[in-house]
């Protein structure tokens, strides 16, 4: 299984500080990395300048020969090494789980056979799945290197088991912001923290219901090449609508437009409104949805006169509330209270 990879393959927006760290890891062993750096085409010239960059593909080629040469999947990370293919077992182990909860849970807790140097673990609560690492060792100089590819390697896993992007709400290491922060966001969405007090993200925890899409055949395909498992930006969410019907429904002076949905969610309003026409959800639809449940709510629940509830959910005036609400109902808003629907 190859290691992270920043960007889309043409793109060269991989930090030259995580060459360094394939670099550190032949050293560790001993061994020299010319080949591995001639395989993916960097000048070892170049591997000292702070502020180079690779492209993604550079980055798969220059790890996937160091991790078969150097027999380790870890680079060197761990006091023990990770041999070829260790990873693709943490894959496998996790592949018959029937929801992406247990697939989790497995990975974290297969991971400790592997090493307990760190450990993995997934807690839920207040509405989010938080994934963490504990650091039971000193890490050294291969700490930060190690800590953004566990986490990466299991959100990539995950989104890829799924089929489905999962938006992360929030990212924390525990060491102070790089020189080459700004290769974070490309690979890590949300809310990003640094001198956090320890390795994690969060993100909704209803994508742990998820069933897993892949099976053996998929995995087997994927584990020839995983550098789409660490670059590719799904295009789906699974929980896309539901997230925007949330947002509508308890925060809607701040979810008034697309644009602003779009920034509560950590995306552009132009990939918004097209995530949300394959998922066959268009905006106005949500929006219309919402507005329809909370205005029946409230001619059920209520005495307030409709002009009023007109207003609350976001309509100018009665007139055109009325006439939406035909159309949704086959009835208007006064018989649709009187028959106490």
């Amino acid at each position: 299984m190859t290691a992270l990879a920043f960007q889309k393959p043409s793109r060269a927006a991989t930090p030259m500080a995580f060459v360094r760290a394939v670099v550190q890891a032949y050293e560790l062993r001993g061994a020299d990395p010319s080949k591995a750096l001639r395989a993916a085409q960097i000048a070892p010239r170049e591997v000292a300048r702070s502020n180079a960059h690779v492209t993604a593909l550079q980055f798969e080629a220059l790890n996937a020969h160091a991790m078969q040469e150097l027999d380790d999947e870890a680079l060197g990370w761990f006091t023990r090494r990770l041999p070829w293919g260790s990873y693709g077992m943490l894959c496998r182990a996790s592949l018959s789980a029937p929801n992406l909860g247990v697939a989790v849970k497995r990975w974290c807790r297969h991971h400790r056979l592997l090493t307990d140097d760190i450990v993995l673990d997934l807690q839920v609560t207040g509405g989010l799945a938080t994934v963490s690492i504990t650091e039971r060792r000193d890490l050294g100089a291969l700490r930060e290197f190690c800590l953004v590819s566990s986490l990466r390697f299991l959100h990539g896993y995950a989104c890829w088991a799924i089929d489905s992007r999962i938006s992360l709400r929030i990212t924390r290491f525990p060491f102070a912001a790089p020189p080459h922060r700004d290769a974070y966001p490309l690979i890590f969405t949300g809310d990003l923290q640094f001198d956090a007090r320890q390795a994690s993200y969060s993100f909704d925890e209803r994508y742990l219901d998820l069933p897993l899409q892949r099976d053996e055949r998929a995995l087997r395909t994927m584990l020839k090449r995983a550098l789409p498992l660490t670059v590719l930006q799904y295009r789906r969410d699974r929980l896309l609508g539901e997230r925007v019907r949330e947002l509508l429904r308890l925060r809607p002076a701040e979810a008034a437009t697309a644009d602003a949905i779009a920034a509560l969610l950590h995306t552009s309003s132009r990939t918004l409104h097209r995530q949300l026409q394959e998922e066959g959800m268009p905006l106005q639809a949500l929006k219309d949805e919402v507005r329809q449940a909370e205005a029946a709510d409230q001619l059920r629940r209520s005495n307030r006169p409709i002009k009023q509830i007109a207003l609350a959910v976001g309509f100018r005036n009665e007139k055109s509330f009325s006439r939406a609400f035909r159309d949704w109902t086959g009835t208007t808003p006064g018989e649709f209270r009187r028959q106490g629907r």
